[in-house]
């Protein structure tokens, strides 16, 4: 078990305080095993090609991280979530940018907090979950392998992002939480285009997670940020994807436990 980042008396007086003293939930070995090797860039979704999420059945890489022909980076993580429901994945993405400590139950070994800029539109009540965090951006702090930095989040509705937003909510994909994200000393370097593709299961749901660095996508269309001279060093993805294995196996045990006690507690 790593260190934990430090929280405060005031932190420790609040309900959901207690996630915080639970170990992390372990990642499966197997896929510990797959950060040994970085995967064939063949095989890798091009972010032109994204939509390609809502095919039936799997891609040859799920899990997964390389750097393409154009030098920018690219990471796929697949997390099952039994017991998990869409609803409560919106949820959460609603719910945690409302105070440090929300965030850093996630994974309290690496997360030191995140708050939403637009806090009044995660608080109210007349909107849905997915309107909740839709247009807002969250500041991050957290630890992905190079020690705290501090990061930005840009929330986004599918649509404008490019996604073909009328089959959310089939059988093809239950929601999409998307985002154009990076590091806020240096965001055009750290550019990327987050992803978490939800599709439901027998038994809950599974997360289909892509991250595509050196890109953002604006007005629905991809722009490459990196420049073209400029190759990602592929211990970029290599540690984001072991960042993302670790934060997503600990939801996946954490929100069937959080949600029921904390689903209406906006403040």
């Amino acid at each position: 078990m790593g260190k934990k980042v430090p929280i405060t008396e005031e932190q420790r007086r609040l309900s959901y305080a207690k996630y915080y003293d639970q170990d992390m939930a372990p990642v499966p070995s197997d896929k510990l095993a797959l950060l040994e090797t970085p995967m064939d860039p063949a095989k890798a979704l091009n972010i032109h090609d994204r939509n390609r999420l809502f095919d039936e059945g799997y891609m040859d890489v799920e899990t997964g991280y390389c750097v393409m022909e154009d030098g920018s980076g690219y990471i796929a993580n697949h997390t099952k979530m039994p017991g998990v429901t869409v609803d409560m994945f919106d949820w959460w993405f609603a719910w945690h940018g409302l105070g440090d400590l929300r965030y850093t139950i996630w994974d309290p070994e690496d997360h030191y907090g995140a708050c939403s800029m637009n806090l009044a539109q995660g608080r109210s009540l007349k909107l849905s979950l997915k309107e909740k965090y839709w247009g807002t951006t969250h500041l991050i702090t957290e630890d992905i392998g190079g020690g705290p930095d501090e990061l930005y989040a840009c929330f986004k509705k599918p649509s404008e992002m490019g996604f073909d937003e009328e089959k959310i909510g089939t059988k093809a994909c239950g929601t999409i939480v998307t985002a154009n994200s990076g590091i806020r000393r240096d965001p055009g370097a750290s550019a990327e285009v987050m992803c978490h593709f939800v599709r439901e299961t027998e038994n809950g749901i599974e997360l289909r997670s892509r991250f595509w660095l050196g890109w953002h996508i604006i007005g629905g269309k991809p722009v490459k940020i990196l420049p073209d001279e400029e190759v990602t060093p592929l211990i970029k993805p290599k540690m984001l994807l072991a960042h993302n294995m670790k934060e997503f196996t600990n939801l996946a045990r954490l929100l069937p436990q959080i949600y029921p006690e904390q689903k209406d507690n906006w403040d």
